[in-house]
């Protein structure tokens, strides 16, 4: 049998040309302790990257999977980064080294919004599918979801002297919600359009909310149960209710809602207008919330700076006597006031993404600004002036084009590539991925480097040939080539010349020249010389020149692809099939057309040229396409954004490169045909790298099928419990292939126990036979393989591998969950991982009890493993309990002993002091000057 053709795999390699996705939202990070508001962290595609805006460097990239970032959240401590993604997961990454050890998957749509509680302990995630889940990071798992909004999720705020979430959502109502019951207890229905933001102030007392409108509300908020005790859930005065009274159900429901209603009330206190007349955008505060900065559609930036009650007392007073000398009454509506600041003369047409702003000691506030031009800004300005202005201190735009990039091209020597879109072109280093050149130009469509790699050509928009020199960064001639747009522009294979082709139906022939420079006087430049046109009927979207350069093939706006002689301009052969015009077309490698053509031969290569826009269209437009060099192999990019390898020979599919969130628009391949570079509507610029793995198409095919059978399996139906019913609060989880090979695994397991139990209860009665000891029976391999640990270990670890433990322990059936409840018994009177078996026996309460009610509750056996679980726990935890304390009692001993010895202060205290001494000696440095 003769070997089979080989391919070999072309894989991800890097993302560049991106500053900041449009997507996701732009936010201050701290690096290892370093200076506030140097760092931000971007959304990136599937990754974050964290620049430093002072050096305009990227320091940082927290490497995603597949899927877009959609928002970022720091945690309180600046550790760590929430980062939500648009299939709905979240990740928690390190700042320090940027790995990732905890991931959420809960969401059936992008991640719209996450919040951290004070304490970062829990995560609020809300998103496009209308729930909100609160996660717990340290247990790794989510606690449970709320439902009640009838769209996205806007925003998240917490009350954490309450223990109480506020949500915002499309659906125009701010919901309130008790985070002890899991109960809305209160819907805001002020809003006749969306709401689009919404921060706290004056110490959680004072609500403000954005809409679509040009309105901003305030809202105050008083606390009625001030005597009650913090974190005490209001299930208790239900419960007095019912003691006290004996009422219905129906009652009862409507006492618990008043009862819930009576913790705060929210009434609306006035609103003010911003200079904005579309909705808001953004509306963020600093940590202290003393500014409140919002912004809108367009590029206006407003800023308002929180009045203390003197300040607000004085603005009364002057308010009241104005309306008094005007004889009318005036109502102050909002007890902050507007700082005049308009970004939108320096931003100029571009708008305002995401923003993030942050208040320094020193009194001035840094904003960072996410723009749609892929560009990051900050700016300063100092909210003690009485009109402070905003002062840009650095901008990001050297990494990145402000446009899309409509035309690649790589160097002969693999080694540069050219970038061109609609207002500069860049030179990158292919193994550094920074810009060697970057020079203004006009709307690109088309480009190649120079026999040399000295000098580059653009076909642009306007018609125009434009040469650059890159030794220089120099625009060296503008010529005009074309009455309409350069559409195609292809390099002779002779090198000597180029050949372009124009909206103006014309197909135009040019020679390379060198002429004396008119500013010098002595060097030589490049330029280009016109010596012949083709007159065509139709607009020329593509040409392409036959490797030996005898044919020339060009694709008409009717559909067609003609083809003719290069020496004399003689029509040869028309190519017809396609239903739209032809935007691509590419001539591989043949010594066949070397011959005089034949009408077969040349249909054949031909064939292979256009079985590229038959087969990939089916999926979207295909935007452009390449052969790679002296192969019959081609790659297609299109709309569908995918970059997709053919086999011209076999007609065959041989691979997907995903990894592109927008369509793409061009690729070029190396002249080695080691690495393909992508540009997409989303920004980024995507670098490809031939491995040396080969591809078997069985193979990939069969891959294909698994990957569609696992994302149907774990798109089917979600476990219903019996009885349950549907309310506010639901479980967190999400059925996944994860948690769906987590049961599998633990079904796994479970049944090596059963099989490691029956081995030695035979060996057991085989010892009583005989009346000695027999040797042990084999050890089974998989155990071998884990390090010789015994079966009941290896169910420990496989439960507690996976976060998403209540849903995967809903899709085991039940004949496992006998014996996995006779384990965790053996575990906790054992005293191995207490912790972790006591929130099993909470899953096993709250999901695996109701589930399977009616065969649990009929075995009789079994409730006694319950009851004796029961037991066992509570006495284990008591013990543990008892030991944590007995510990930090005997450490805070320690610690008062050696103060008293050593007259030294530990930890925290000692900071705490110190910064307190420091804050005292700026003070009276203050004082002293104010005095002088």
């Amino acid at each position: 049998m003769g070997l089979t053709k080989q391919y070999l795999r072309y894989v991800s390699s890097a993302v560049f040309g991106v500053i900041g996705n449009q997507k996701a939202n732009i936010a201050f990070v701290t690096l290892r302790g370093g200076e506030k508001g140097r760092y931000v962290a971007v959304g990136a595609c599937e990754h974050v990257f964290i620049w430093d805006v002072r050096k305009a460097e990227k320091v940082l990239i927290l490497e995603g999977k597949k899927h877009e970032v959609t928002y970022l959240c720091p945690s309180p401590d600046g550790v760590h980064i929430a980062v939500g993604y648009e299939d709905g997961g979240v990740r928690i990454f390190s700042l320090l080294n940027g790995e990732s050890n905890i991931s959420f998957s809960g969401h059936k749509s992008a991640v719209s919004v996450i919040k951290y509680d004070a304490l970062g302990a829990r995560l609020v995630t809300g998103s496009r599918d209308t729930d909100v889940i609160v996660w717990d990071i340290i247990n790794e798992c989510g606690l449970y979801r709320l439902k009640g909004h009838k769209d996205a999720i806007t925003q998240i705020l917490f009350l954490e002297s309450k223990n109480l979430l506020i949500t915002s959502s499309k659906d125009s109502f701010v919901k309130w919600w008790d985070l002890d019951t899991q109960h809305c207890f209160k819907t805001m229905v002020g809003h006749r359009t969306e709401v689009w933001g919404m921060v706290l102030l004056n110490q959680e007392s004072r609500l403000i909310t954005g809409s679509a409108d040009s309105e901003l509300r305030a809202w105050d908020i008083q606390y009625i149960e001030e005597g009650k005790e913090v974190g005490e859930p209001q299930e208790k005065k239900v419960r007095t209710l019912l003691e006290n009274e004996e009422e219905d159900e129906e009652e009862l429901d409507e006492e618990s809602d008043f009862c819930l209603q009576r913790i705060l009330s929210c009434k609306k206190a006035g609103s003010v207008l911003r200079e904005a007349r579309d909705r808001v955008v953004s509306l963020v505060t600093d940590a202290k919330a003393k500014v409140l900065a919002c912004h809108g559609l367009d590029a206006t930036f407003e800023v308002f700076t929180v009045l203390s009650e003197e300040e607000v007392q004085k603005k009364m007073d002057k308010k009241l006597k104005k309306a008094k000398k005007k004889t009318k009454c005036v109502n102050l509506i909002l007890k902050c006031e507007v700082v005049a600041l308009s970004f939108s003369d320096i931003l100029m047409n571009c708008y305002v993404i995401s923003m993030d702003c942050l208040l320094v000691p020193n009194g001035e506030m840094k904003v960072a600004l996410l723009l749609q031009n892929n560009t990051v800004e900050t700016y300063t300005l100092k909210t003690s002036e009485k009109n402070p202005t905003g002062t840009k201190t650095s901008r990001l735009t050297l990494s990145g084009h402000r446009t899309d990039v409509r035309t690649l091209a790589f160097s002969s020597d693999n080694i540069a590539i050219l970038s061109a879109s609609g207002e500069t072109v860049k030179v990158w280093n292919r193994s550094t991925l920074q810009v060697i050149r970057t020079m203004g130009c006009e709307y690109a469509l088309c480009s190649l480097f120079v026999p040399g790699d000295r000098q580059i050509i653009l076909g642009t928009k306007s018609g125009k040939i434009q040469i650059f020199d890159l030794a220089s960064g120099s625009l060296l001639e503008t010529t005009d080539a074309h009455a309409g747009a350069l559409w195609s522009m292809c390099l002779a294979p002779d090198q000597r010349g180029i050949v372009t082709g124009g909206a103006d139906k014309t197909v135009k022939f040019w020679d390379f020249e060198l002429i004396k420079d008119q500013d010098s006087g002595k060097n030589k430049r490049l330029t280009v010389k016109h010596t012949r046109t083709l007159q065509l009927d139709e607009d020329v979207l593509c040409v392409r020149y036959s490797p030996d350069q005898r044919l020339l093939a060009v694709s008409l706006l009717d559909c067609t692809v003609k083809i003719f002689y290069t020496d004399t301009l003689k029509f040869f052969l028309s190519l017809y099939g396609h239903k739209l015009p032809v935007l691509c077309l590419d001539i591989s490698h043949v010594s066949a057309l070397t011959h005089p053509a034949s009408h077969s031969g040349v249909w054949r290569n031909y064939a292979q040229m256009l079985f590229v826009g038959f087969c990939a269209c089916s999926a979207g437009h295909v935007m452009f396409l390449q052969f790679v060099p002296k192969t019959h192999l081609f790659f297609t990019a299109g709309k569908d954004r995918k970059i997709k390898q053919w086999d011209a020979d076999k007609f065959e599919h041989i691979q997907t490169l995903e990894g592109h969130h927008r369509e793409v628009w061009c690729l070029a391949i190396s002249p080695n045909g080691d690495h393909i570079v992508s540009s997409s509507h989303d920004k980024s610029l995507r670098l490809w790298e031939r491995t040396r793995e080969p591809i078997i198409l069985e193979e990939e095919k069969e891959m294909e099928r698994e990957a569609e059978f696992e994302e149907s399996l774990a798109k089917g139906d979600e476990p219903v419990v019996p009885g349950e019913a549907k309310g506010e609060a639901e479980p967190a989880g999400k059925k996944t292939i994860e948690t769906v090979k987590a049961a599998e695994q633990i079904m796994e397991a479970i049944e090596l126990y059963r099989e490691e139990s029956e081995k030695l209860e035979e060996h057991r009665a085989a010892c009583k036979a005989v009346g000695k000891e027999l040797p042990p029976p084999k050890m089974n391999p998989i155990l071998v393989a884990f390090g010789n640990i015994s079966v009941s270990i290896l169910i420990l670890s496989s439960v507690f591998l996976f976060s998403e433990l209540e849903v995967s322990l809903l899709v085991l059936p039940f004949p496992y969950v006998p014996d996995l409840l006779k384990l965790f018994n053996g575990y906790v009177q054992q005293g191995l991982e207490v912790e972790l078996v006591c929130r099993f026996s909470f899953t096993f309460i709250h999901f695996i009890l109701p589930f399977h009610f009616g065969q649990i509750s009929s075995n009789q056996m079994l409730l006694s493993v319950i009851d004796e679980l029961r037991t066992n726990t509570i006495s284990k935890v008591r013990e543990i309990r008892d030991v944590l304390g007995f510990n930090s009692a005997g450490l805070q001993f320690l610690q008062r002993e050696i103060e008293s010895k050593e007259d030294v202060m530990f930890f925290a205290d000692a900071t705490d002091r110190f910064e307190e001494k420091k804050r005292k000696r700026r003070k009276r440095e203050r004082a002293v000057l104010t005095v002088t």
